[in-house]
């Protein structure tokens, strides 16, 4: 009984010192966040939602990339593809309303905020570098909203997800990547009816991958010319449905 007792608190000791270590992390990685980004609004295709994201008055933007501490920060970008995704829906709330929404690749998070704000009924913001997840908290915030729910895991590597909705900003920039996605949607789709609307300004990878071939218009945006500036000089960004039946 003795030893039982000692298992016992030996796992609840262990379980809180992990508890507390990964609140020290997230607390540490917030305040990175809120010390080497600035809050823009104004200044993308969705004037409305204001996030966390690096400009040029970040000391990061022209920092020697070796100082930064972390994993690449796509999270803090927003990315044209998910310009257009997140104006899409909030120009089309009945797309995502009542509805359960993963947001793929989630980044900032602007497009899982979008669906929110739209009504989504359940909304998962799924990207693979935790600070992403942080990220998304702390520009839920800012946009007045409880966060969605933020997974770290590739979940391309689970079963089939049970959602209505699928949303896909950005994410044909690799063409193993892209084909992986390919594979993934095409089983959500047949398991579970799932919709899928990606978001994307054009990219080679985009443009040259056989899905390109499966996807019907919904939309095209005029990117800001601050947009065009950091990206290439890219001018527009689109939305698609993907419809294999086609």
């Amino acid at each position: 009984m003795f030893g039982l007792f000692k298992s016992s608190t030996w796992s609840r000791c262990v379980k809180g010192s992990f508890t507390a270590f990964r609140r020290r992390c997230v607390s540490h990685s917030r305040r990175f966040i809120g010390e080497n980004t600035e809050v823009v609004g104004e200044q993308s295709l969705t004037p409305e939602l204001r996030l966390r994201l690096f400009t040029p008055s970040c000391r990061f933007w022209t920092e020697r990339p070796e100082l930064w501490p972390y994993e690449d920060p796509y999270w803090a970008i927003y990315w044209p593809g998910g310009q257009a995704l997140s104006r899409f829906l909030l120009d089309h709330p009945a797309v995502c309303r009542g509805q359960t929404v993963l947001d793929l690749g989630s980044g900032c998070g602007a497009s899982a905020i979008a669906a929110i704000l739209c009504g989504a009924a359940h909304v998962v913001a799924n990207d693979i570098d935790p600070m992403a997840a942080v990220a998304t908290h702390m520009n839920s915030e800012l946009n007045g909203l409880q966060p969605p729910v933020c997974l770290t895991h590739n979940i391309m590597g689970s079963p089939p997800a049970a959602f209505h909705l699928i949303l896909l900003g950005d994410m044909f920039y690799d063409q193993s990547l892209a084909t992986s996605l390919h594979s993934w949607l095409n089983r959500c789709m047949e398991t579970h009816g799932t919709k899928v609307l990606i978001g994307d300004p054009g990219r080679a990878q985009f443009e040259e991958h056989a899905i390109r071939r499966l996807l019907r218009p919904l939309a095209q945006f005029e990117l800001p010319d601050s947009v065009r500036e950091e990206n290439y000089g890219l001018s527009c960004s689109g939305v698609w449905s993907y419809t294999p039946e086609l």
